[in-house]
């Protein structure tokens, strides 16, 4: 199996060239599988109708939809509350639920779905949305599949987020910036986004590697990060990178 690194570069690639929704599903699709999971979900909570982006099974969809289950569904509830990646199980979950979210958890697994990780993505206005890698394999846990490449996972789900919306143009709600970057910081996170060492930013950017790092530094602080890569996912919450 590639290295998580490899299959986000080889994600980050791809969704740059998806133009419609079903070539967001193809992609994410094909992530999902290649880190270890069977399904992908992506859900968007709006004032109307809920979104849907998955490859779950469509009997299960439609019974989730029909049985307004995104009102009760404990990961959604979650992700409503959390700003960093979780991972869950039925298992493990149902002991603390109400007796609804029980039998929801139960219903789940005779579909397959046992457990995944969850990246919660937040609007303004109390508005959320949730990329979901899930499995049937009780066997391998999703903190297992994590291993060190958490914040991998976090960039993956709040990358699609963002192409998504600005490639299909969904009305949703942008957080306003809270910081103000440079065009030289702006760019040189833009390329680290897309999985760029600051060697490789200096080339494209036409800089040197040092002044690449303290470009990325500064909007590190700026956005008050402790890595690159939480940097990079902050920027792409605020809106800074679309």
């Amino acid at each position: 199996m590639k290295s998580v690194e490899h299959i986000f570069q080889e994600f980050i690639d791809a969704i740059h060239t998806a133009e419609n929704e079903g070539d967001f599903e193809r992609i994410a699709i094909r992530v999902a599988q290649r880190l270890g999971f069977r399904w992908f979900a992506y859900l968007r909570i709006t004032d109307n109708e809920p979104i849907l982006i998955s490859s779950y099974p469509k009997s299960w969809t439609n019974r989730y939809f029909a049985s307004r289950y995104q009102q009760l569904d404990p990961v959604v509830r979650r992700a409503a509350l959390e700003h960093d990646l979780f991972t869950w199980s039925g298992e493990a979950a149902k002991p603390l639920g109400t007796r609804a979210q029980r039998d929801f958890f139960d219903e789940a697994t005779t579909f397959g779905i046992r457990s995944g990780l969850t990246v919660p993505i937040r609007g303004g206005f109390g508005r959320v949305a949730a990329f979901t890698l899930a499995s049937d394999d009780l066997s391998r846990m999703p903190d297992s599949l994590i291993g060190e490449s958490k914040e991998i996972f976090q960039l993956l789900g709040l990358y699609f987020h963002s192409h998504l919306t600005a490639k299909l143009q969904l009305r949703v709600p942008v957080m306003t910036p809270t910081v103000t970057l440079t065009q030289r910081e702006r760019q040189c996170l833009m390329w680290a986004s897309r999985g760029k060492t600051a060697a490789d930013i200096a080339v494209l950017a036409e800089i040197t590697p040092r002044t690449a790092s303290f470009h990325l530094d500064n909007a590190r602080r700026k956005l008050g990060a402790v890595s690159i890569a939480q940097c990079v996912a902050e920027a792409l919450r605020q809106g800074l990178l679309i």
